[in-house]
């Protein structure tokens, strides 16, 4: 009997691809970790909304996965950064946190 519960069996090969790909995210809680960029993708930095939208993209070969990952890697990035100065400036006054990529990285489209 064919196993139900194993989906590796039935995963799409975009799917195979995002999962194993892995980036370096040098912010928060992520810092020094290797992650997949499929775990971004459904991480709570990406909205369900831009997550659906890079994901059509991807399986429709407009994104490469180079640009998939680019751009979730951003996303993240500066999602991290933002919560890093804000926690910062709470605790610290006068600590500030910049993203070197923040004025060049217009990746996100709304």
């Amino acid at each position: 009997a064919p196993e139900m519960d194993d989906g590796s069996s039935k995963e799409e090969p975009w799917e195979t691809a995002l999962k194993t790909t892995t980036v370096d995210v040098d912010v928060g809680e992520l810092r020094g970790h290797k992650v997949s960029v499929w775990d971004l993708l459904h991480s709570k930095h990406i909205p369900e909304e831009n997550r659906k939208e890079l994901l059509e993209l991807y399986q429709a070969g407009e994104l490469t996965l180079e640009q998939v990952k680019t751009v979730v890697t951003t996303i993240v990035t500066k999602a991290e950064a933002a919560r890093a100065k804000e926690l910062g400036s709470e605790s610290r006054p006068g600590a500030e946190v910049t993203d070197p990529g923040d004025e060049h990285s217009h990746l996100q489209e709304e």
